[in-house]
């Protein structure tokens, strides 16, 4: 985590259900208000990622796609 409550998650590399399984233990350990950037490389994410807000109640706040990458910006409720 950096100062500013930020937690990044690099799952580069990682296939499904390993992004899905890491973001969930990653927020169930945060405070509310936290705020997470998720990096994958798994065209799956791009719907299990939402998915996982959504069942967890949590704010999709964006997702970016770089060469293949994407960054999911999400803040735990």
């Amino acid at each position: 985590m950096d100062d500013e409550g930020t937690v990044s998650l690099d799952l580069l590399g990682f296939l499904c259900p390993v992004p899905v399984h890491e973001t969930r233990r990653a927020v169930e350990e945060a405070n509310p208000g936290t705020l997470f950037e998720v990096l994958c490389d798994d065209p799956e994410t791009l719907h299990d990622i939402p998915a996982l807000c959504d069942r967890m109640g949590l704010a999709l706040l964006g997702v970016s796609e770089d060469a293949g990458e994407y960054l999911f910006r999400i803040q735990k409720r």
